[in-house]
This record gives C-alpha cells, sequence and structure tokens, in this order.
C-alpha cells in the first residue's frame, strides 16, 4: 500500500459526491467537470512533488471551477480598449451599432434568404443585400463581397491579370500588419508585378511606358498607413483612367480603409471615398468593411458590372465569401449612411473619431477615484491629456487630442518594470479585460473608446480579488 504527501488526495469520486461539484455537473454536464476534477488533482499531485502541502478540498472544488469557467467561457471575450487605436486591428477593429447586432442576432436565429430571390422562388446571389445601398453610396455599377480587403486585392488580381503584368508605382508596394505585401499577394494571385516610377515620383509617362501588350490591370494603392512628403508627385487618377481605357486595360484603386463619407466634415483630414475613385474613372475600388466605414470584417469591390461579373464567376469567389451574419450586419451598416444628418450619433467609428476632449475627460475623471481605491499604494494615478490614433492604416500621420490616466507603479527604480508588467496583466485579468499602453514607465488608459463609466468601475472589483 502506497503511503507518502500523495495519498492525502482525495480520490475522484469522493470529489465528485461534494455538493458544491454536484451542483457544478448540474451546471456544465458530467463528463466536463469528471475532467476538470482530474486536473485539478494532477497539478494538485505535480505540487506535492515539489513539496507543497496537500491542498484543502475547498481549494481543488474552487480549482475546478476555475477551469470550467475558462474552458466553458464563450471567446471571443469582449474587453475595453483603452489602448489609444480607435481601430485596433488586434482588439477587432469596428465597434458595431446596435442596428447590425439586431440584424446578425435576426437571421443568426432562423434561416434567411442568403441565396434565396423571394420575388422569383428561385436561387440568388448573396450579395444581392447589399447591392443597391452600394450603389447608392459609391455610384458604381455593381458590387462584390468577400472576407476582407486582402482577398478582394487577390479576387481582382487573379481574375484579371493572372499570368499578365501589372504596372504599380514603386511608392504604393505598401506593406500591412501580419506583413501582408502587395508584391506577396501579387504573385500568389499569379500576378506579375511591374514597378513603375520611383519611391517619390511617379508620372503618368511612367504608365503609359508600362503599359503593354501582356498588362493585365493598372493598380493604384493608396498608402493609408504611411506618407511620403517632400519633393513628391503622382499620377493623377482621371487622366490615369483615361489612359487605361485608351490601351483597353481595367484601372483598379485599392483604398484600404475605405471611408464611405468625407471625413472632413467631422474635423478630420480629407480621406479619398469609392465614390471619387469611381468618379475619376476607375474600373474598380477595393475597400474595407470593418475601418473607416465601421462594419463587420468585409472586402467590399466595386465598379463596372462586367468586370463584377467575371469576378463572380472565379472559383475563387466562393472561397472568400461571407456568411449571413456579415452581410446583415453590412447591410444595416450601410443603411446607415442613407441618413448622413445622424450618421455620427448611430455609428459607433465616427462617434468616437468625432468625439472631443472636453467629452472624453468626465469620463476620466470618474474612473480615477476607484481606481485609487482598489490599487492602493500600487500606483500613483493622474489624469493626462493624451494622442488617440485612429489606426488600421488609417490617417497614419494625424493623432486626435484625448483624456486619459497615467497610472504609474510606486514601486523602487529597479522593480518598476516588474511592476509595471504586473499592474497591466492584473487589469488583463479582469472579468472584462482592460487593455491599455506602456509609455515611457507609466500605464496610459485612453478614455476616448469609454463611455459608459459605471460599468468599467463595476469591473474594477475584481481587482480585490487578484493574489
Amino acid at each position: 500500500m502506497k503511503t507518502g504527501p500523495r495519498s492525502g488526495l482525495p480520490a475522484v469520486h469522493r470529489i465528485l459526491d461534494l455538493p458544491a461539484i454536484e451542483a457544478l455537473a448540474a451546471a456544465h454536464g458530467r463528463t466536463a467537470v469528471v475532467d476538470a476534477v482530474r486536473r485539478a488533482l494532477d497539478q494538485a499531485r505535480q505540487r506535492i512533488d515539489g513539496e507543497s502541502a496537500v491542498p484543502a478540498t475547498d481549494l481543488i472544488v474552487s480549482a475546478v471551477a476555475r477551469h470550467l469557467s475558462d474552458t466553458l467561457r464563450p471567446s471571443p471575450r469582449p474587453v475595453y480598449n483603452l489602448t489609444g487605436t480607435i481601430l485596433h486591428t488586434n482588439l477587432g477593429r469596428a465597434t458595431l451599432p446596435e442596428e447590425a447586432i439586431a440584424a446578425m442576432i435576426a437571421v443568426a436565429r432562423a434561416p434567411a434568404d442568403l441565396e434565396y430571390d423571394l420575388a422569383e422562388g428561385a436561387r440568388g446571389e448573396r450579395d444581392h443585400h447589399v447591392l443597391d445601398d452600394l450603389r447608392h453610396l459609391t455610384g458604381a455599377e455593381a458590387a462584390c463581397i468577400v472576407n476582407n480587403n486582402a482577398a478582394a486585392v487577390m479576387l481582382t488580381l487573379n481574375t484579371l491579370a493572372r499570368g499578365k503584368d501589372v504596372p504599380v508605382s514603386r511608392g504604393e508596394l505598401i506593406e500591412i500588419g501580419g506583413s501582408f505585401r502587395i508584391p506577396d499577394i501579387m504573385a500568389r494571385a499569379g500576378a506579375k508585378l511591374r514597378e513603375v516610377g520611383t519611391t517619390n515620383r511617379t508620372h503618368l509617362r511612367d504608365f503609359a511606358e508600362a503599359i503593354g501588350p501582356r498588362a493585365g490591370l493598372v493598380m493604384k494603392v493608396h498608402t493609408s498607413n504611411y506618407t511620403i512628403e517632400g519633393f513628391t508627385a503622382a499620377a493623377d487618377e482621371r487622366a490615369l483612367a483615361a489612359l487605361c481605357r485608351e490601351r483597353g486595360v481595367p484601372f483598379a484603386i485599392d483604398l484600404g480603409s475605405g471611408t464611405l463619407v468625407d471625413l472632413a466634415r467631422y474635423g478630420l483630414p480629407h480621406e479619398p471615398t469609392p465614390a471619387e475613385a469611381i468618379a475619376a474613372g476607375a474600373d474598380l475600388v477595393t475597400f474595407s468593411g470593418d475601418k473607416l466605414l465601421g462594419g463587420p470584417q468585409a472586402g467590399i469591390i466595386v465598379g463596372r458590372a462586367a468586370l463584377i461579373a467575371r469576378l463572380n464567376r472565379n472559383p475563387m469567389k466562393r472561397a472568400l465569401r461571407v456568411d449571413k451574419l456579415t452581410l446583415a450586419a453590412l447591410s444595416a451598416v450601410l443603411k446607415l449612411y442613407r441618413d448622413p444628418d445622424r450618421l455620427a450619433e448611430r455609428l459607433p467609428t465616427l462617434c468616437l473619431l468625432a468625439r472631443s476632449r472636453v467629452d472624453i475627460d468626465p469620463v476620466a475623471a470618474t474612473i480615477a477615484g476607484p481606481l485609487r481605491d482598489r490599487l492602493g499604494d500600487r500606483a500613483r494615478i493622474r489624469l493626462v491629456d493624451c494622442a488617440s490614433q485612429i489606426g488600421s492604416g488609417a490617417l497614419p500621420s494625424r493623432t486626435l487630442p484625448s483624456r486619459g490616466l497615467a497610472l504609474e507603479p510606486t514601486a523602487a527604480r529597479r522593480e518598476a518594470g516588474r511592476a509595471l508588467a504586473r499592474l497591466a496583466s492584473d487589469l488583463r485579468a479582469l472579468a472584462i479585460p482592460v487593455i491599455g499602453r506602456i509609455e515611457s514607465g507609466a500605464l496610459i488608459l485612453d478614455c476616448r473608446t469609454l463611455f459608459e463609466a459605471e460599468g468599467f468601475v463595476a469591473n474594477l472589483a475584481g481587482l480585490a480579488t487578484l493574489p
């Protein structure tokens, strides 16, 4: 018979007979609870081997409950984005308006006319759910929807320029997040990149010399995530469109973020819109749904009906298409643009972009006191001016004045870095994780994206139970 510290651990069936465990089994199912009990006992054995004492039964029960909570909790999880980046790629980019959320719930609960023409009683096209709105908002003849803008660019290249040359200005060979590069996408799509001009200056004559019999498409890429200033030149879009028509080659513009309204209306620098690109003569325009547009993740292609029809016939389109939830959300968001006078009130992305520092300051002041109470002497907390950025490659040289809190650890200098990392970690461990940014020896919580201070303060109660 084995003796030793491990022998003090209760058997699995003894733990399963405890009332607290039986309650967990009723809530989560016996299989999940048995797995969690075995895991908790295995971890306890490992700690005993490390000369820890046999844990009390209530600690084993707590470990089981924690494991079930972590394992069965839906994921991804909502977080408080206080990084100062509004359209944060890692945090899901645009927050959807209530109209889009309601539309998604409605079609999630029941079958929907995703690819069914109710008038004809026959199969339909899923992209038609947003076609009228995109025509109205961009002036294009037709539209095609895929799962993101990278897919939109790849589908366009693969359909129109597979095995053919694609002239692009050297100054527009961009790289965006995740090491996504235009040259790499062209290669994967089967197109052959032909660089024209120089990094800072590209002229119409450069394109004219590059458009030969092997040209399949001319592409212009909006450098949304960086700027080139100084001695620069770029080919005029109208002139380039005319040149492409003359040579019989399609002209595509990749706008990246793609706003549907003039941002100057909200005190921001102007960003080119799909409507402007179509008016300038572009045959196809690609842009994102979850950036400045403020909708779900999607890649949107608008342009000439004949070219859109070719994209839809490409077998790759089926692999890149979106589902009914995305289309429902996108449709609801596009309909908000039909009422431009109230758009900034109803579309969270524009609301956040247009928010003034005067509106943000009371929110920062409201949460400062509760944070001091919870953190005690762990950190000094100051109200500070800060600068928000739009994110996701939009207006990279423009920041927005904001207000927030600077949390500075009170630990000795040699321990300050570790204390700062622990502080950030503890906030991320809350029921609704709080994510800020570390800057100049402090954790900055930018309050531009925080509206409801009461819920944030209630969430801080979890700091009291953190080890």
